[in-house]
């Protein structure tokens, strides 16, 4: 029983160093998307809520990693399970934050 806990342990620190890339990729992204709408000088209501949607996006993103951070340091396994689950859920909802922003952006363009 207790290799089985000890490679859940293992399984789940993984998975957070994982989201953690994959995290702050998805943020320098966003910044990135908001840096773009900026520099283009179109101000309409779509560009607007596009960059407004990336912006919330990265600071869904930065606030994994701060999660993923506190979930790496824990030494309390049940701690850091909870820590998981809740940035899975945060990780999707910048996910479908973003992808809402991409669909903003291409009906703005067409």
């Amino acid at each position: 029983m207790k290799s089985n806990t000890n490679s859940r342990a293992t399984w789940v620190r993984e998975e957070l160093l994982q989201l953690l890339s994959v995290s702050g990729t998805l943020a320098g992204l966003a910044i990135t998307g908001v840096a773009m709408f900026r520099s283009l000088g179109r101000e309409t209501m779509s560009t607007t809520i596009a960059d407004d949607l990336l912006a919330v996006a990265a600071l869904i993103f930065l606030l994994c990693s701060y999660i993923i951070f506190f979930g790496l340091r824990t030494e309390r396994e049940a701690l850091a399970r909870k820590f998981e689950r809740f940035v899975d859920l945060l990780f999707l909802l910048g996910l479908t934050v973003m992808v809402a922003s991409g669909f903003i952006m291409v009906y703005s363009v067409l």
